[in-house]
């Protein structure tokens, strides 16, 4: 397994090509303009793209981020998953639409929690022999404004932000993902819609603090 690159950026300004990769389409995502400048709008109905990279694969410690804004919706919404490719099957999750617990692939999300016009973060990791979950319901933010969120690895702890601010934290037996392929605005195999927009990702094969964290000009 190759090694991480450096550093990726993804910016979502447009629907058929994302990180030099060519996207696959479903539903009617819009590419919008923003405060932030283009970004991809998402229904929470059957919008999602597909990017056919797993921009982390290989990586031993990590930085995932993004810049999103939530609108409301469904109570549970996974807007961004990278999946490892099952290198037996081919399959991305273990199961066409697998309940929580029965997808055994190795994966990292983004989700979030909706309670009336407040969210939660979750953020998750799983691989061969671990599996944690950083939520934390009674740290709430305000939807319809726009969020830097981030998930990182020092090797030992496994930690969440919002705006820069530790949602929480754990250790974990983190082992690298192989090859694979990122989904946003629903889990992997179409499930828990994400109604929102995201404006950019960034991947990084080491744990930035929140000093280095990308930064959002307006929310």
């Amino acid at each position: 397994m190759a090694p991480a690159p450096a550093q990726i950026v993804w910016t979502f300004d447009r629907l058929d090509e994302i990180g030099g990769f060519t996207t696959r389409v479903e539903g009617n995502p819009k590419v919008v303009d923003t405060p932030l400048g283009r970004a991809i709008e998402f229904d929470g109905i059957d919008d999602a793209v597909w990017i056919d990279n797993h921009p982390l694969a290989g990586a031993a410690t990590f930085t995932i981020e993004a810049i999103f804004r939530p609108d409301g919706g469904a109570f549970e919404q996974r807007w961004m998953h990278l999946a490892e490719r099952d290198s037996t099957t081919g399959l991305l999750a273990s199961a066409d639409h697998p309940t929580t617990g029965q997808d055994a692939n190795a994966r990292f999300l983004f989700e979030l929690r909706m309670v009336d016009s407040s969210w939660y973060l979750d953020a998750f990791v799983k691989g061969r022999g671990y599996s944690r979950v950083l939520m934390f319901s009674d740290k709430k933010h305000r939807a319809g404004q726009w969020y830097h969120v981030a998930q990182t690895f020092d090797g030992r702890m496994y930690r969440s932000y919002v705006n820069g601010v530790l949602q929480g934290e754990a250790r974990v037996a983190f082992t690298p993902h192989g090859d694979g392929a990122t989904s946003l605005g629903t889990r992997i195999n179409r499930g828990n819609y994400f109604r929102g927009a995201i404006r950019q990702a960034r991947f990084t094969p080491r744990a930035l603090t929140p000093e280095q964290f990308l930064s959002v000009s307006h929310r």
